[in-house]
Parts: structure tokens; C-alpha cells; sequence
């Protein structure tokens, strides 16, 4: 099975719903299944239509740690407060004891190892949820939840990935909707990829994101080529994004305009090439070049 990760530098460039309109036309040649794995702010099952009957159960995953201390342990030596990185530790200084913010901890344990009495100690949360369910176009979507408040999000990746491997089943091709940005959640998506689509718009900051992302796809040895959504929008900053395109020699796998077709079918909860049915040869024109390229 084949793993395209779909990412951009930045949100609100269309990532997902190109997405979802790439795995329809995928669908058509291939067996699929996809995996949204921008865990702090899953989606791409409400592009599909998906209501949470669609779903079967949730299940509640341990991806990460907070640190606790056993108070009668404690020298009030205030090693802990010094050492936390994320100033999640304060000092009662009436009662002269640590106290441990519950949404500030990240689950380091720099204090753990700097405690000389062994007061701290880490333990297992409940970060987030992950689970799966039928679109009703004929493959599944895998989705995960961050907890509100919670960390650990690049953990959560790597599970939602786990297990859409699991539930794959004979499929070709498994899509990831990663999320927006190059932090721990984009670096878990891309892991393991066989192809990259970095997904951009033709603005200065659409522009500059994109490169700090393909930055970190390239880190990885990993191929990837371009789609520019919206590129009638800035004639000037297209230019610059097939010159780079060029430079890095990497496909421009299509140029999307501009068109309200997109907002429209989200509010619809379709894909836009379910929605406007002028954008099907445009999709499929990408998959009979993935399919070209020998990537599915």
C-alpha cells in the first residue's frame, strides 16, 4: 500500500479539500482508505458528509505524560521549578511547595530526573480519541482527537496512522490529511510517505510556508510535487512558485483557480468534485499523473 501525505505550510489553503476530491477520483482505479491527521483540528470526515453514526466506536489512547509530586517526599529544594522548560511548575511560597499546573505540563520529565528525592514522578493521560468509519462513497476514514488542553499530538499521528494500516484492509493507496505547519504532527504524517502533495496558494506567506514545509519533507528524502490552489489570484507569486518548482524539480501537478465552488461544497459537506462536476477531469488529470509517475 502506498502512503501520499497531503500538507501545506499554512491553513486555509484548501489542503483538505483537495483532499477529499483527490480520493474520489483516486476511487475510481484504486482501493483506498485515508487517514486526517491534523489531530488538533479534524475534518476531513465533514467534507465526506460524515455524522458521528458513521462512526463506530472512539476509543480513548495514552500518547503522553504529566508529572505529579508525592509532597511528602519533597525537600522544597525548588530543583523542579527551576528545571521546567514550560513553567508549568510554580512555587506556593506561604506553603513552600511546588505546584504542578495540570495544562502546562508537557510531559518532559526534566523534573522527574532533576528531583534528588524522588518526590516527581510521571504517569499516563488520556490524551485523545481515535476511530474509524464508513463514507458513504465505499472507504473509510480514519480519524484521531486531540483532548482539549492536551499535548502530545505528534503521538496521535503516528496512532491514527496505525490504525488505518490496521483497517486498510486490500487497499492501494492510503491518503493522510496532515495538518498545516512543520511541527510534530507534520513530521508524524510524512513519516513513512512514498510522495508528498504540498498544497499552496500564490500569496507571500502561502509561499514562504510552503518552502518550510518542503524543507522538512526533504529532510526525509521524500518526492513531492506541487498543487497551486487559487493560482489566478497573484499572477506574481504563481511565477515564483513554478521557479521554485523548477529549482527543486518537482511537478507542478495542477494549478486550481480561484472559484466559490470550493466554499460552496464544503457548506454542503461533498467533495467539490461531487459538488461541481466541471472540476472531475481536473482531479483526475492529478491521479493519471500519480498513476504516470509510478507512485500508485
Amino acid at each position: 500500500m502506498k502512503q501520499i501525505t497531503i500538507l501545506s505550510g499554512k491553513g486555509g489553503v484548501g489542503k483538505s479539500s483537495i483532499t477529499a476530491s483527490l480520493a474520489i477520483a483516486l476511487l475510481k482505479h484504486k482501493k483506498i482508505i485515508c487517514a486526517d491527521c491534523d489531530v488538533d483540528a479534524s475534518n476531513l470526515a465533514l467534507v465526506f458528509g460524515m455524522e458521528p453514526k458513521d462512526y463506530g466506536e472512539w476509543k480513548n489512547i495514552t500518547t503522553n505524560k504529566k508529572a505529579r509530586v508525592d509532597l511528602s517526599k519533597c525537600t522544597s529544594c525548588k530543583k523542579c521549578v527551576e528545571a521546567c522548560y514550560f513553567n508549568a511548575i510554580e512555587w506556593d511560597s506561604k506553603k513552600n511547595i511546588p505546584v504542578f499546573k495540570e495544562f502546562g505540563c508537557e510531559g518532559c520529565g526534566a523534573c522527574e530526573l532533576i528531583c534528588p528525592s524522588g518526590a516527581i514522578e510521571l504517569y499516563d493521560v488520556e490524551n485523545a480519541k481515535i476511530g474509524y468509519g464508513e463514507t458513504k462513497y465505499g472507504f473509510t476514514v480514519v480519524s484521531g482527537q486531540l483532548e482539549m488542553g492536551e499535548s502530545g499530538s505528534g503521538k496521535v499521528v503516528s496512532a491514527v496512522k496505525e490504525l488505518a494500516k490496521k483497517k486498510a484492509g486490500d487497499s492501494d493507496v492510503m491518503l493522510v490529511d496532515s495538518a498545516a505547519g512543520i511541527g510534530c504532527p507534520v513530521i508524524a504524517s510524512i513519516t513513512g510517505s512514498d510522495y508528498v502533495i504540498g498544497v499552496c496558494e500564490p500569496t507571500p506567506s502561502g509561499f514562504a510556508d510552503l518552502k518550510r514545509a518542503l524543507l522538512v519533507v526533504g529532510h526525509f528524502n521524500i518526492p513531492y510535487g506541487i498543487i497551486i490552489n487559487k493560482y489566478d489570484i497573484n499572477e506574481e507569486y504563481l511565477k515564483k512558485i513554478e521557479e521554485f518548482a523548477k529549482e527543486k524539480g518537482a511537478k507542478v501537478l495542477a494549478k486550481i483557480p480561484y472559484d466559490k465552488s470550493f466554499t460552496d461544497a464544503l457548506v454542503n459537506l461533498v467533495p467539490v468534485v461531487v459538488f461541481n462536476p466541471k472540476f472531475e477531469a481536473l482531479f483526475d488529470k492529478i491521479a493519471s499523473k500519480l498513476s504516470c509517475e509510478g507512485i500508485i
